[in-house]
């Protein structure tokens, strides 16, 4: 029996998925040194605080801006901003093991830049939904939106590999439907997924999840051929 020496024991991961996850490290690092007295004297205890400040995606400010008109970049970065952003160790952790396990299978089906534009266009249609029908004043941080934007990627995934061999679609959707239910029970026991100033965070988790899969359509390997094909058709 031959044995290949140069298989690695673990897959290394694309590079797409470590540039999103490396600023998502460093600043839960930064957040770390600071909080345990290590840098920055008694003022890093707040650096946390201050990141939330200038980061985090406020619906207040989105209406701020709609109202007045003005769109300044220091408040527009917010909805690309807020994903590298957490409120502590915990969410960061969940969050960045859930990334890269999904960014993971993503990345090597659709291609990295395929991942990158899926990522930032559900962090961005994450936030407009959370900003337009969250209600109560509130901000939004943590990379959970891209996350189900991933997820929804990875449902199209099985969506169509399921229907090449003629099975239920529908089966598709259980792990959504398995993830939102596991974050409203830990959401309401133990508050590990409430990334947001208030209750309406899965607002922008679903219209991220929705826009990873309709993107899907276009970002994945041959999707935009097909799509032709059938605008031509029609």
């Amino acid at each position: 029996m031959s044995s290949d020496n140069n298989v690695p024991a673990v897959n290394p991961l694309p590079a797409a998925v470590v540039l999103l996850l490396l600023p998502m490290l460093a600043a839960e690092i930064v957040f770390q040194v600071g909080n345990a007295g290590l840098a920055g004297g008694p003022a890093a205890v707040g650096w946390r605080v201050a990141a939330i400040e200038r980061f985090a995606y406020s619906g207040e400010i989105l209406a701020w801006m709609w109202e007045t008109g003005r769109w300044p970049w220091e408040h527009l970065v917010r909805f690309v901003s807020y994903p590298f952003v957490h409120g502590s160790f915990t969410q960061a952790l969940i969050a960045g093991v859930m990334f890269v396990a999904i960014g993971k299978m993503v990345a090597e089906v659709f291609g990295g830049l395929a991942m990158v534009a899926i990522f930032f266009l559900s962090s961005i249609t994450g936030a407009l939904v959370f900003g337009l029908l969250g209600g109560a004043p509130s901000y939004l941080i943590g990379a959970f939106p891209p996350v189900y934007g991933m997820i929804g990627a990875f449902t199209w995934i099985l969506w169509r590999r399921l229907s090449l061999v003629g099975e239920n679609q529908a089966r598709a959707f259980t792990l959504i439907g398995f993830l939102m239910g596991a974050q409203l029970l830990f959401s309401v026991f133990f508050g590990l997924f409430g990334e947001s100033g208030g209750q309406s965070d899965w607002l922008a988790d679903l219209g991220a999840f929705a826009t990873g899969f309709l993107l899907s359509f276009l970002l994945a390997p041959g999707g935009w051929t097909r799509l032709l094909g059938r605008l031509r058709q029609e």
